[in-house]
């Protein structure tokens, strides 16, 4: 084992002097060390050992309390990996030793450049972890040298940082929905902050023991605040908002109702190309988004088309003028006039002969209070599907996650907006 005894540093700009730097300052000033200094730094295997040592002239600081206190013992030599030199390797040595805690007993002082039992530096788990955002954490391992691993237990200790350190603030409006990890229906309940457009919360599963598990989480008094809550009409949801959230307003999602109406007019015009195959099979082709689409994105071609088509008196054209008609519900500002032509727009559908129609107004029906909760808190679920785009981006990045475990690591991530911690040297 080969001691080293400085290392090249910096260049000054006029090109004159030339500046060396021991490996010990290098090591001292990335890891801000106060209460402990670098002893020697060694070369041994290809990797820089740095054998750190505790300052005695300061008391030691007991890791659960933070009181200051003198020394009980000293454990068994640990070793930390941490951010490489020029690719070279760097892990740092120390004998931790345990604080005689007036308060505590006997516990592990409080050591600066780690995390609780993590085998990582916290500066390189920030490293690591501030890669993970951009690139797929396979190629941050080969890009430092580390196993996938070592990549993934970064990921967790700033995650934990940022849960143990997050400010949720006035949490008042929270989105609900449901991504898919994998094929075969497997999913994830994703929990949102709509004002802030972060992700609270994600767990396996949708059903209610996992929403209950996030409520749980929360807390009863942060569930007290909350005064909306958007989400689909997937009941088991439903069921629980209504259980733990009594003073909450329910608003289902208008994106996720229009989705079902596209979907009952699309229905029509299947049900209606079977009936005309006989006849006049071209009828209908190629006519799908001329009845989906808003008119205002209509090519010159389609509305040309759709002028034509208006003409006949064709099942598929009284479903999109119901369609069209519905869109003025969702201007009103007051719930008392949008119930009202709600009411109206149900006896339109409910009279029109169309089956696909009448299905989607009376799931209206059923669902109205909560569907008029909107005119009260006009949130929606538009945040929600952006954040899932970006959910979705993440896992096709790393080709997708084995385990619920480490999804949910990727797009708190990702996604939660978490604090990182903070460092005494800019590595990147």
């Amino acid at each position: 084992m080969n001691q080293i005894q400085y290392f090249l540093l910096v260049n000054k700009p006029n090109g004159r002097r030339i500046r060396f730097m021991l490996i010990k300052s290098i090591v001292r000033k990335t890891l801000g060390l106060k209460r402990h200094y670098v002893k020697e730094v060694k070369e041994k295997d290809g990797n820089l050992m740095v054998l750190l040592r505790p300052d005695k002239r300061f008391k030691l600081i007991c890791s659960h309390c933070g009181c200051k206190s003198s020394g009980y013992d000293t454990l068994k030599q640990r070793q930390w990996k941490h951010v490489p030199f020029w690719g070279i390797p760097v892990i740092l040595v120390y004998s931790p030793r345990r604080v005689d805690c007036a308060q505590c007993g006997a516990k592990v002082e409080a050591i600066p450049w780690t995390q609780g039992k993590s085998p990582l530096s916290v500066p390189l788990s920030f490293v690591l972890a501030t890669w993970t955002k951009m690139v797929a954490w396979e190629v941050v391992g080969h890009l430092f040298g580390f196993h996938w691993n070592t990549v993934r237990k970064a990921v967790k200790d700033v995650v934990d940082y940022g849960l143990e350190n997050r400010d949720l603030g006035e949490l008042l409006y929270i989105g609900i929905d449901e991504i898919s990890r994998k094929k075969g229906h497997v999913y994830h309940t994703q929990t949102y902050d709509l004002i802030e457009k972060r992700l609270l919360w994600s767990g396996e599963d949708r059903t209610s023991e996992t929403l209950n598990a996030f409520f749980d989480e929360l807390g009863k008094e942060r569930c007290e605040q909350i005064e909306a809550v958007c989400c689909d009409m997937w009941a088991p949801y439903i069921d629980v908002i209504k259980e733990r959230l009594p003073n909450a307003l329910l608003v289902f999602d208008k994106f996720h109702i229009i989705r079902h109406l596209m979907a009952a007019v699309d229905q029509v015009r299947k049900e209606e190309v079977r009936e005309l195959k006989a006849q006049d099979p071209d009828l209908l082709k190629k006519t799908r988004y001329i009845w989906l689409k808003n008119p205002w994105n209509l090519t010159d071609n389609q509305k040309l088309r759709l002028s034509e088509l208006e003409k006949l008196n064709l099942k598929i054209n009284r479903a999109y003028l119901l369609k069209e008609a519905f869109r003025q519900f969702w201007t009103y500002t007051y719930p008392t006039c949008a119930k009202k032509y709600l009411d109206q727009w149900f006896w339109w559908a409910t009279h029109s002969r169309l089956k696909p129609l009448r299905d989607f107004a009376w799931m209206i029906r059923r669902h109205q209070d909560d569907i008029l909760n909107y005119f009260k808190a006009r949130i929606d679920n538009g945040a929600v599907e952006a954040l899932n785009n970006k959910a979705k981006a993440i896992s096709h990045r790393a080709y997708g996650y084995r385990t619920a475990e480490t999804f949910k690591l990727a797009l708190l991530h990702g996604l939660g907006k978490l604090p990182m911690p903070q460092l005494t040297h800019k590595f990147l």
